[in-house]
């Protein structure tokens, strides 16, 4: 039996309602007649950092696992049924979450229902397909983090900045974890985590509530919750100050630059999140202009605020131009975060950032899987989907004072981690 907990407008003729089943199950229903599709998506609440050190991994390898084989369904099957209805499929794992998605046409919910129910309690954990997809996922590292400069620097710099945290170790793990996961390590994660109580589904398009408030009840109400392990809470040791330099295959030099900052639920986040648009945000912005317009120092630079739960970074990357070094780039950071810190920032200024963000906002929410994932990903991160609604609104109030405040907070150098990939 569902209860109803909470219905919040998106907009004047859209609204998010928010149930909970009896064995616990979540679901937000978001009802859309506008196009003739479905997005599904289940959110369970469970990522890397819910993994051990020397089992690492194991999350991103269900992700994998979870396409394979049902008791009822052989492999392959599950891809071919949602290609046969037009349907697409992905899943994507991260350090707080796991989530699965599926988009039919609007006629076709009952298939994305049974498809998702039937892989929560019917999944076939044997040797064969464990071994298939641990292979997949060792050639997926490969390519991803041992070949790739990119993908090496990232995951050296999580190392770093989040040391004595879960959120330090890769999400794909270790690759000697990843070789060393057995059977019953498999067996143990899926009841551990794979249960109605430790799911959101977030149903966005054109469906009847009614309707499917009752098929998804008749697919997952006799489905058993599981007892789930309290999530630790670990501080972040991080390595304040830390610049690690690697010899790379590279032309020029390439660094990361990430300063601790608070989670997203955090009142702060949004205005780190203005920050990283006031230096990074376009060819017009601080940083970019300075470093790739004007002195032609950089071949590009980006910047990134972290969407995690418990602790984040504000992150700069760099590609060097040749005959120029990180430690140049870095001097530049240091001086366009001192500017922030010591005068405010112009409204006009602001008002750019501001508006760049309120227009990415509702850009991301034009779709069907756009709301399904915002919505997601919010509920399951910080904690109520409700947050997504006032995203608008703190970004709105955002003023040069707010600014230099955050600015003085977190820019600063002593805790700063570098990573720099130099030329071999």
């Amino acid at each position: 039996m569902w209860t109803a907990l909470s219905e919040t407008p998106l907009s004047r003729r859209l609204s998010v309602r928010h149930f909970r089943l009896h064995n616990g199950l979540e679901l937000l229903l978001l009802p859309d007649p506008s196009a003739p599709i479905v997005s599904y998506q289940t959110w369970y609440r469970v990522g890397s950092r819910d993994e051990r050190p020397g089992k690492t991994g194991i999350a991103h390898l269900f992700e994998h696992l979870m396409f394979n084989q049902t008791e009822s369904r052989g492999p392959g099957v599950l891809d071919r049924e949602i290609e046969a209805v037009g349907g697409d499929t992905n899943a994507s794992t991260w350090v707080d979450w796991t989530q699965y998605r599926i988009s039919v046409p609007a006629d076709r919910l009952d298939l994305a229902i049974d498809i998702e129910s039937d892989r929560m309690q019917h999944l076939v954990l044997e040797p064969e397909p464990l071994e298939a997809e641990r292979e997949v996922v060792i050639n997926e590292r490969l390519m991803r983090v041992e070949d790739d400069v990119d993908g090496f620097l990232d995951e050296q710099l999580m190392k770093r900045a989040f040391a004595g945290h879960p959120y330090g170790w890769p999400t794909i793990g270790w690759m000697e974890d990843i070789r060393a996961i057995t059977l019953d390590d498999a067996r143990a994660f899926y009841r551990t985590y794979y249960a109605p109580n430790n799911a959101v589904i977030v149903v966005a398009g054109d469906v009847d509530a009614a309707a499917a408030l009752d098929a998804i009840e008749r697919a997952y109400g006799d489905i058993a919750p599981a007892e789930l392990p309290p999530r630790r809470r670990v501080p972040v040791a991080g390595r304040p100050g830390e610049v690690a330099r690697f010899s790379k295959p590279v032309p020029a030099d390439r660094a990361i630059a990430a300063y601790p900052v608070p989670p997203q639920s955090h009142p702060d986040w949004p205005i780190v999140d203005a920050i990283v648009a006031l230096l990074t945000g376009g060819p017009s912005a601080r940083l970019y202009e300075r470093l790739v317009v004007d002195a032609q120092i950089c071949t590009s630079v980006d910047g990134f605020v972290l969407p995690f739960a418990e602790a984040s970074l504000l992150e700069v990357s760099f590609s060097l131009a040749r005959g120029h070094t990180a430690d140049e780039a870095l001097t530049e950071l240091d001086a366009a975060a001192t500017a922030l810190c010591d005068v405010p920032v112009p409204e006009r200024e602001l008002a750019k950032v501001k508006r760049w963000a309120e227009t990415d906002f509702w850009a991301h929410l034009s779709t069907a899987d756009g709301r399904a994932e915002a919505l997601g990903h919010y509920h399951v991160t910080v904690g109520d989907y409700r947050a997504l609604f006032r995203t608008v609104d703190e970004v709105r109030a955002i003023n040069p004072a707010d600014v230099q405040r955050v600015a003085n907070r977190y820019f600063d150098s002593d805790r700063r981690t570098v990573v720099i990939a130099e030329p071999a």
